[in-house]
């Protein structure tokens, strides 16, 4: 066991964040700032309209925005507190922690965006707020994370033996991979496609931030995860690793049925087995992402997805709000 890594570590400050450590944390907090923004700057008087309109959104186009509202209006609340109880609890870098005190931000910023949704839609907030404990494949959802962090989330846990790093590490791919990694990317597609036929463009717009933001946090959640095993290799034994492969293969299983359940019907040019092929995608990419072998080899059925986390994509300033999404102190001329 390293006594002297990223966790476990008796001979670092918090308080003394220089000289740092590692480099990648704080470019991943340079990145989150650049990155700033807040859902009043997109505009939803399109989206009230369309929502008000009884041609422009299809009865199975209105349980989609209701669903996915549903489902991200209290999942972005669960990961900031796993963040704020948790995880922070146990990294003590000092690097680390201002990341993680970052994404806690953005994780309320996007916890605003849902009562901001919620306000302009004028939809009930009692109906969106409590669909995880009525829809099935939401609830198996928020219920399998929420049984996946449940022993580090005990006051009394320590990271202080291999079993308890195990766990940690664990609990850490249930938060980042799983929950932000995979939970969120068959919604995230759902509602940008519905942006790409030109509704609801406020809210797709917003998930499309939200969207940049959780690759960040993937990002980080996958370096500290690498680092705490190549500090700590004796915890990635094979059958932990196999482990983690099964707990992913039924986290797979549930998104794509809550995505077969939210999207039954499917949209424009796109059913939801392509739904259920993008999960099986983007899951491959999170499994090479923490040195595991890919479990599916789908094609990805939605090349135009990477498009929505591309940072230098504009607009015309004349027709809405320029969306360049970073700081100007941050630009490069």
């Amino acid at each position: 066991m390293n006594k002297s890594g990223i966790i476990n570590n008796s001979t670092v400050d918090p308080n003394k964040i220089l000289p740092m450590r590692y480099q990648w944390a704080r470019q991943h907090y340079k990145d989150g700032v650049a990155n700033n923004w807040t859902p009043e700057e997109v505009s939803m008087q399109h989206d009230i309209e369309q929502w008000k309109s009884s041609t422009v959104l299809t009865a199975a186009e209105r349980r989609l925005i209701l669903w996915n509202l549903g489902f991200f209006s209290t999942a972005e609340s669960l990961t900031a507190n796993n963040l704020v109880l948790t995880v922070y609890k146990h990294v003590t870098n000092p690097e680390c922690r201002q990341y993680l005190l970052r994404q806690a931000y953005e994780e309320a910023v996007h916890t605003d965006t849902f009562i901001y949704c919620c306000d302009s839609l004028g939809l009930n907030p009692d109906e969106i707020y409590n669909m995880y404990e009525v829809i099935p494949s939401i609830k198996e959802k928020d219920d399998f994370v929420v049984n996946l962090t449940k022993s580090i989330m005990n006051p009394n846990f320590k990271t202080d033996t291999t079993e308890n790093i195990q766990r940690f590490v664990h609990d850490l791919i249930g938060f980042y991979v799983i929950m932000e990694g995979i939970f969120f990317y068959a919604g995230f597609a759902m509602m940008l496609a519905l942006k790409r036929q030109n509704k609801m463009v406020g809210i797709g717009e917003q998930f499309e931030y939200i969207m940049r933001d959780e690759s960040l946090h993937l990002a980080f959640g996958c370096d500290l995860i690498n680092v705490i095993k190549a500090e700590n290799p004796e915890i990635w034994t094979e059958s932990f690793q196999q482990e983690i492969v099964e707990l992913i293969k039924q986290a797979v299983i549930l998104e794509k049925q809550y995505a077969l359940d939210a999207c039954p019907q499917g949209m424009l040019g796109i059913n939801a087995q392509q739904f259920a092929e993008y999960v099986e995608h983007i899951t491959d990419r999170r499994l090479e992402r923490i040195d595991l072998p890919k479990i599916y080899g789908t094609k990805n059925p939605f090349p135009w997805m990477s498009q929505s986390t591309d940072l230098s994509k504009e607009k015309n300033f004349f027709e809405s709000r320029v969306t360049e999404y970073q700081t100007a102190g941050s630009l490069e001329w």
